[in-house]
């Protein structure tokens, strides 16, 4: 039997479930991810690869950006600038909040934590506001 798909804020985003990243909270304009780091997560040098960073990111600052709209519409990123800080081990938490919001593009900002509270990277994203597709393609969550 197929294991379910955790529900991503009422989407389906199976690259994340894959990468085991945990929702956490979304709304107010801000959002949480979660993400407990195993061997898969891991770059050559045992630490979080840069990529599970910016994946992390980017859903923190989009669902920030989402929880700011009407429940039909949702985001696409349009730019993201990011930095690392520090290597990221142990268990990682993604927070992100809107800047600023206009009624097409949204200004978000956010960073990536480990259990001790410090700032392992940051990002800011621009985000287009978009009506929600009804004949989205399988596994799609727009």
């Amino acid at each position: 039997m197929p294991q379910s798909q955790p529900s991503f804020f009422g989407l389906s985003i199976p690259f994340a479930a894959h990468c085991g990243i945990e929702p956490v909270r979304m709304g107010g304009g801000q959002a949480e991810f979660r993400v407990a780091l195993d061997g898969r997560h891991e770059n050559s040098l045992g630490m979080a690869h840069g990529g599970l960073l910016l994946t992390l990111l980017d859903m923190a600052l989009a669902s920030a950006a989402r929880s700011s709209l009407p429940d039909d519409s949702t985001v696409v990123t349009v730019d993201m600038q990011s930095a690392f800080m520090t290597p990221a081990r142990g268990v990682l938490t993604a927070q992100g909040r809107v800047a600023k919001a206009g009624r097409s593009i949204i200004f978000a900002e956010g960073e990536v934590r480990d259990a001790a509270g410090e700032i392992c990277a940051r990002a800011t994203g621009v985000f287009r506001a978009t009506p929600k597709r009804l004949d989205r393609p399988a596994g799609g969550d727009a």
